[in-house]
């Protein structure tokens, strides 16, 4: 049994918390800059909830933190009460935040100042990947580090991988987005096309899913678009605008052309003009079949 520290309990967050407590039998202590999220989930699951960041990584372990982009990762690890400031050296802190590869090579410099092992790793797999503990783990870091790290990450991943030094798990996370960004708008116009020329989309799904234009994408969000619903579930387009624009800045120094991810980004501008902003990322069917 570890002592460990989760710091935010968005949608994802607070299941991947829970799964450390219940699945792993650690001690957790959570943080939340809501505190009545933390109070829920303590509520919820056991554990402990701190005050501050700083609070609740004193004397873990291992520190796990999952927010919503760089300022927020800043904000959570800096400062007086920032989890830098409480974590003991030999300790580690790892990182699900999907954020920038500047961000993850910037702490990973800070923590490494301060003797503290830093892993950036982003996660896939969405709410229902958190829930059941079958995340998509990739990571960027020091191997002996990770080796650490690895069997308390496996407590909600499917697969968790060290892909190479610091940020190159934010780096894969990008590749991640830029691939379902093209693969959401190929399915919304495919649907959209079987629907103007009145197939059965439910029997063209069954079939097609089960060959090469197969993906996780159609399986799990063919019916929502088909129905054209996307409220409440799912990853919010505010969410994936944030995560292409880091692909995007990042292509522009790499020098990577990114011709429809930059494309889809702008389709997503339009959705959110629509007030689809909290809308599911396969609200891309709404500009097709709602023009």
């Amino acid at each position: 049994m570890a002592k460990l520290a989760f710091l935010g309990l968005g949608v994802m967050g607070y299941p991947m918390a829970g799964h450390l407590l219940k699945k792993g039998g650690h001690q957790v202590t959570v943080y939340n800059r809501n505190a009545a999220k933390a109070a829920q989930w303590t509520k919820e699951y056991g554990g402990k909830s701190a005050a501050t960041a700083r609070e609740a990584a004193q004397g873990a372990e291992l520190v796990a933190m999952c927010v919503g982009n760089d300022d927020d990762v800043r904000s959570v690890v800096y400062g007086d009460n920032g989890a830098l400031a409480g974590m003991k050296t030999g300790a580690i802190l790892v990182d699900h935040t999907t954020a920038s590869a500047i961000v993850a090579r910037e702490v990973h410099a800070k923590a490494k100042e301060k003797g503290i092992g830093f892993v950036d790793a982003p996660v896939s797999g969405g709410q229902a990947g958190a829930v059941g503990g079958q995340l998509g783990i990739m990571c960027g870091g020091e191997e002996d580090v990770f080796a650490k790290a690895k069997p308390v990450l496996d407590l909600y991943a499917k697969s968790c991988v060290l892909i190479g030094t610091s940020g190159a798990g934010q780096l894969t996370k990008m590749v991640n987005q830029i691939v379902i960004a093209g693969l959401l708008q190929g399915l919304a116009e495919g649907l959209n096309f079987g629907k103007k020329a009145g197939l059965d989309m439910e029997k063209v799904i069954a079939v097609i899913s089960k060959g090469a234009a197969g993906s996780w994408q159609m399986e799990n969000r063919w019916k929502q678009m088909n129905e054209v619903k996307f409220d409440g579930f799912g990853f919010a387009v505010d969410w994936m605008r944030k995560d292409l624009g880091i692909c995007l800045q990042e292509a522009n120094k790499n020098g990577a052309r990114l011709p429809v991810a930059a494309l889809v980004d702008q389709f997503y501008a339009q959705v959110q003009a629509r007030g689809g902003k909290r809308w599911d990322t396969s609200s891309l069917m709404n500009l097709l079949a709602k023009d």
